[in-house]
């Protein structure tokens, strides 16, 4: 029988509510030596799912507050759940806790309460860090990555290339165990068919994994130019607020400034960097060493130029350390120029007067995530990666064998392709990975 567990499942500090959590067989009867019903029904009599309020024992102290029971296996863990909600201030909530413990319940470790939701078949491991990703998720586009994660659509997606290849794991079986049927060439050709189309949807899906990463960690934007182009002056205006020291002295900014953005949900780790120059200034050397080091390891770059001025050499030297990178090129300070000749510039701006800033979001976006999709489930977890990249490895190694070694050496691998693939759902997991995805969790969740 599973030990009865009980934790606080709210933050802590001061507020309006405090949830105290409880699992395991026996909850209901641990809830009916704790809680008096406004009214007189019994607690072992409660209907499940029904907030309840009443009385709870805290020990030395009594609290009015809410029960209510989920009844397993409709539950979050699988198990009996019963959840007290007191007045949130920490004394109440601890004293609550302390006296679940003496009545026999110990206390949740870290992650638990899913834990149990997944060895008890209520979510696969891919969902559970999908709820794990929702917690700790930090702009909304991340929050959204976690829940497509937490609703198993990557789960689903690895269990049909699980099916198929369980498919083809058994035409090997069948070729192997009857060879007098004279069937494994015609039935070779058609397992490096199969084999192929698996590895291209593979690739399909580790593709996504380029902006789940982006997703996950945010996007680094390197604004750079040359000195006096109006960088600092352009990222106070993105971010609303003055973060970059402004000032119409050439190569005031020695280091470079960050600041974070969202747009469209989606983190924007914005870098103004110092003004790339010829410089005898040793400290100001430094500065824009550093900044060609964020323009080379940026995600998108932003290169300022003054629409004041012709673009000359100093320009040119900017924008040769942007070869390769997404680029969006701006014609900056338009509320002082008279220049309207059209200019090869993505977007005219005024870190003065705003303009242009809107559209310069939106190429941001468009530059590093593409098309905005609400219900794609991306790779944003490294583990995850690396497991379909082991897992196309062994395809490849199968499909190389094709026609050459035997079949059940074959299968050897399109198993372990099977294999790897489960250790996205749980299926083939180790216990040290699980215990250190639950790790990743609060107490009380």
């Amino acid at each position: 029988m599973e030990e009865i567990i009980s934790a606080i499942a709210t933050p802590r500090g001061k507020g309006g509510v405090a949830i105290i959590r409880i699992s395991g067989e026996g909850s209901l009867l641990l809830a009916q030596k704790m809680f008096r019903p406004h009214g007189g029904t019994p607690v072992t009599e409660f209907e499940p799912y029904k907030m309840y309020p009443g009385q709870i024992d805290g020990g030395t102290f009594t609290d009015y507050g809410l029960c209510v029971y989920f009844k397993a296996p409709r539950s979050y863990t699988g198990e009996d759940i019963v959840e007290f909600q007191c007045h949130g201030g920490e004394s109440i909530a601890r004293g609550i806790l302390k006296q679940t413990f003496r009545l026999g319940a110990r206390s949740a470790t870290k992650g638990e309460f899913t834990k149990r939701a997944f060895l008890n078949g209520k979510l696969s491991l891919a969902s559970a860090e999908g709820v794990a990703d929702m917690i700790n998720g930090e702009s909304e586009a991340e929050v959204k990555a976690g829940y497509l994660l937490y609703s198993e659509k990557l789960t689903k997606k690895v269990k049909e290339l699980q099916d198929r290849l369980t498919y083809l794991l058994a035409g090997i079986d069948v070729s192997v165990d009857y060879p007098e049927e004279d069937i494994e060439e015609q039935h070779v050709d058609e397992l490096k068919i199969g084999l192929k189309e698996l590895a291209l949807d593979l690739d399909g899906l580790l593709a996504t994994y380029k902006t789940g990463k982006k997703i996950k960690t945010g996007v680094t934007v390197a604004i750079c130019g040359k000195p006096n182009t109006g960088k600092s002056s352009l990222l106070n205006r993105m971010l609303g607020y003055e973060k970059a020291i402004v000032s119409s002295i050439a190569g005031t900014t020695r280091d470079a400034v960050e600041g974070v953005i969202e747009i469209h949900g989606v983190k924007f780790n914005l870098y103004d960097t110092a003004g790339v120059r010829e410089s005898g200034d040793k400290i100001e050397s430094i500065g824009i060493e550093r900044a060609e080091a964020i323009v080379k390891s940026a995600d998108v770059v932003v290169f300022v130029a003054d629409s004041t001025r012709e673009l000359d050499e100093e320009d040119g030297r900017v924008l040769a350390l942007t070869s390769g990178k997404p680029l969006i090129k701006i014609m900056n300070k338009i509320d002082i120029s008279k220049d309207e000749t059209p200019t090869d510039a993505d977007v005219r701006t005024s870190a003065v007067t705003g303009a242009g800033m809107e559209r310069l979001k939106e190429l941001l976006y468009e530059k590093s995530m593409g098309e905005r999709s609400e219900d794609v489930a991306f790779l944003v977890e490294e583990r995850h990666y690396d497991a379909l990249v082991r897992a196309k490895e062994r395809l490849r190694s199968a499909i190389r064998a094709c026609g050459i070694e035997p079949l059940d050496l074959i299968g050897i691998d399109v198993k372990g392709a099977w294999d790897c693939l489960g250790e996205i759902t749980g299926e083939t997991a180790t216990e040290t990975i699980i215990n250190e995805i639950f790790e990743k969790f609060c107490v009380g969740k």
